[in-house]
């Protein structure tokens, strides 16, 4: 039985205003939108004259310019390294960040700016259940803090149900601000790709247009078939999503496809149409030769049904195959002798002095616009993946790691340095399908993972989605070490949280201003460690977050240098005067050693020194050997 409370309908007065809405919207329901009625549009259908002056071509919702605000304001935050969590830190150069994408991405601008060849992000579908950040804030550090119970506060993250006012519009809140900061970490041949379902396809298709101008940017739309089973609706059994891809006009940004055996179909090469006889066309029946040995698996394919035993005669180990039907009727090829080596849509004939050979297994053709291959199938490449790497993963029907890899092997398959995004990580299938590109075909590819730590209810062993992202790459990373002995690419990753600056702001107490003023003289917040705010000077100077990082002692005190030279950092936490010349001149001494390509920066805690006259000598000594920049913290 179920109580009665307050919030249930049956105990409210009418509201009479949702019944006008309701009865306005059976008569006209184009007048009724998300953010109320269009009072312009019910004008114009009761007779009344409207003007045009408003009307423009575009998407607009309500929240799109706090959106657009939202992407522009400054994050407060740092991203702390966390060893303990990381797998082969000092030489790994793969990234996983648990954090809020938002401000990880604003982090990113600096270091990233340009260098990313691929961004592969599977957002929400916004089914009504999908969790929508808490975009309605001013400090996006702290609500994130106060999100994941990591400070107290009222701020909660909440399903977007359909029931909302807004439901459409907050969804495309939440990606509008994302991918105007995504764009700008795209290199200049760089691919985004996002997938989806039907719930915003159409919505995600405008606001990609907004963000990537169609007269910059070209945009495709590709079916992918990734359960045939079908999820069964009222009138349809849905089977496919869709991935939409993104790159610069004018460019040839995706690569080749690649050929399997499985994929041959005869049919595409046989005539079986009206006038398809051998004797319709004396031209067009011929052998063409195939070398056994070049092709592992061709057998399954020369069984096939569509392809009779009778049409194929053996000699030593070639393969002259005929155009002959399961009937044994002989037919003719598609094409005549003289154009065979044209042909590219699954096969590639060529001549040669035994007549014509097929290629296949080779990197040639476009990708087609609808995918349907077996193993885009989420339940039997995803589902079971995940369930064999984590086990006890709550993730039901995660992307299927061969969509991935295909989409990615799409764009960065021939640029074995390049980078990859993924601010919606999930179960990290991007970072295992980026493991599995640098095994097969080589490579130092690199990926980056960013998941804020969702809460995972009812899951004693994984607490929150980050977990499963990092045990999921962890997983899958020692498999391809322990089944690939001569694999020696990068199976580590180095693991980022993020969390508030490391530099203390001025946040007076007014009943207590003198205690405030004593806390502000060390600007660096307690608990904070050297490696916290190395990092933080890595993300603020805009340098990789892998880049090398020595350490030296000079003068009794702790150097480090990083990016051979670019930034030389000393944290110690008392320079006295005598100590400034010794430290300055060793500084000094180092950094013509290194010899650093770029101007460097020299930076030390302002609280170390015992005065103003050490900290201005010491700038002074450093100044006159050529290090301009000197800064404090």
């Amino acid at each position: 039985m179920k109580k009665l409370t307050s919030e249930d309908s049956e105990t409210k007065t009418a509201d009479i205003v949702a019944g006008n809405i309701e009865k306005l919207k059976a008569l006209f329901p184009e007048v009724v939108s998300e953010d109320g009625v269009k009072v312009d549009v019910l004008n114009q259908l009761i007779g009344k004259t409207v003007t045009d002056v408003e009307e423009k071509y575009g998407l607009n919702w309500h929240g799109k310019r706090k959106a657009r605000q939202l992407a522009l304001t400054p994050s407060t935050g740092t991203l702390r390294p966390c060893k303990e969590d990381s797998v082969n830190w000092e030489t790994s150069k793969n990234l996983i960040i648990e954090g809020d994408n938002l401000e990880v991405l604003k982090l990113l601008q600096k270091s990233y700016s340009r260098k990313i060849k691929a961004i592969y992000i599977d957002p929400p579908y916004n089914t009504g259940r999908n969790l929508i950040y808490p975009n309605d804030y001013q400090d996006g550090i702290r609500a994130y803090l106060e999100v994941t119970g990591q400070v107290q506060g009222g701020i909660q993250m909440t399903s977007n149900p359909e029931a909302g006012g807004r439901f459409h519009a907050n969804w495309l809140s939440m990606m509008y601000s994302r991918l105007r900061l995504a764009r700008n970490l795209l290199s200049h041949d760089g691919v985004l790709i996002c997938s989806i379902d039907d719930n915003e396809q159409s919505n995600l298709g405008l606001v990609l247009r907004d963000v990537f101008e169609e007269d910059t940017y070209d945009h495709v739309c590709v079916p992918v078939v990734h359960n045939p089973r079908g999820v069964q609706g009222t009138n349809f059994s849905y089977v496919h999503e869709y991935a939409f891809f993104v790159f610069k006009k004018g460019l040839k940004v995706i690569g080749a496809r690649k050929i399997k055996p499985e994929d041959v179909d005869w049919r595409n090469l046989r005539d079986n149409g009206g006038e398809s006889l051998r004797t319709d066309a004396r031209n067009c029946f011929y052998p063409i030769i195939i070398e056994n040995e070049k092709i592992v698996g061709f057998g399954d394919v020369l069984k096939n049904d569509e392809h009779p035993a009778s049409a194929t005669v053996k000699r030593g180990n070639l393969f002259y195959v005929y155009p002959i039907d399961r009937q044994n009727i002989e037919r003719k090829w598609r094409y005549a002798r003289q154009s065979v080596e044209e042909i590219r849509n699954v096969l590639r004939a060529k001549k040669s002095d035994n007549g014509y050979e097929i290629e296949i297994g080779k990197d040639f053709g476009l990708y087609r616009t609808v995918w349907t291959d077996k193993r885009y199938d989420a339940n039997e490449h995803g589902t079971k993946i995940v369930g064999e790497l984590v086990e006890g993963s709550p993730f039901t029907f995660p992307k299927s790691l061969w969509t991935v890899y295909d989409s990615l092997f799409a764009v960065v398959g021939e640029d074995p340095n390049a980078i990859v995004l993924d601010f919606f990580a999930g179960s990290g299938t991007t970072g295992h399908a980026v493991l599995e590109m640098n095994k097969n075909i080589g490579g130092n590819r690199r990926f980056i993972l960013v998941q804020i730590p969702e809460v995972v209810e009812g899951n004693d062993r994984y607490k929150t989605i980050f977990e499963i992202t990092k045990a999921r790459v962890k997983a899958a990373a020692t498999k391809i070490s322990e089944q690939n002995s001569l694999f020696k690419g990068d199976c580590g990753f180095r693991v980022f949280k993020l969390d508030s600056s490391n530099i203390r702001t001025w946040e007076p107490n007014r009943e207590d201003l003198p205690g405030t003023l004593d806390a502000s003289v060390e600007h660096i917040k307690a608990g904070r460690t050297e490696e916290d705010i190395l990092f933080e000077l890595l993300i603020k100077f805009g340098l990789d977050l892998t880049v090398p990082i020595e350490k030296k002692s000079i003068a009794g005190k702790v150097v480090h240098s990083i990016g051979a030279g670019v930034l030389l950092v000393c944290l110690a936490t008392e320079i006295t005067l005598a100590e400034v010349e010794p430290l300055a001149l060793g500084i000094s001494a180092w950094h013509k050693e290194l010899s650093p390509a770029g101007e460097c920066t020299v930076v030390f805690r302002d609280s170390a020194f015992s005065n103003d006259v050490a900290k201005t000598n010491l700038a002074a000594i450093l100044q006159q050997h050529g290090l301009e920049n000197v800064r404090s913290l």
